[in-house]
């Protein structure tokens, strides 16, 4: 071994250590956000479901739904599901839309706040 080639081995270590951790980070930071993402979809076509329920047939009660499924699943911090006062129609149908628009956590904590995901829930009421 050459004598100026001492403790190279140090620098390469920090260099592609550091790289490593921030590709895992990366990583880890795109599979926390399709989860929360799916999560939120899921809650709010499941609160889509149940506000076009013949027996319920109400889209306020839908995103309370949704809300109430998003905190056991999430927490608090992400219900936020909501319900338009006019409601779209398919072919002259009914449907009830259940939307979420959240925050997704980031796991820079020293960052300000996250991108926001939108995501939507539709069911056709059933006729009673």
């Amino acid at each position: 071994m050459r004598h100026d080639e001492r403790g190279s081995a140090a620098v390469d270590f920090v260099l592609v250590g550091t790289l490593v951790t921030l590709l895992f980070l990366a990583v880890l930071q795109i599979g926390i956000d399709y989860h929360v993402r799916n999560v939120l979809a899921a809650c709010a076509a499941e609160g889509a479901r149940y506000g076009a329920n013949a027996d319920i047939a109400d889209p306020q009660a839908g995103a309370d739904k949704a809300n109430q499924l998003i905190t056991q699943s999430l927490g608090a911090s992400f219900a936020h599901a909501i319900a338009p006062v006019q409601q779209d129609e398919v072919g002259g149908e009914p449907v009830v839309t259940v939307t979420v628009r959240a925050r997704l956590p980031l796991i820079a904590w020293f960052l300000p706040v996250g991108p926001t995901v939108t995501a939507a829930g539709h069911a056709l009421v059933e006729p009673s």
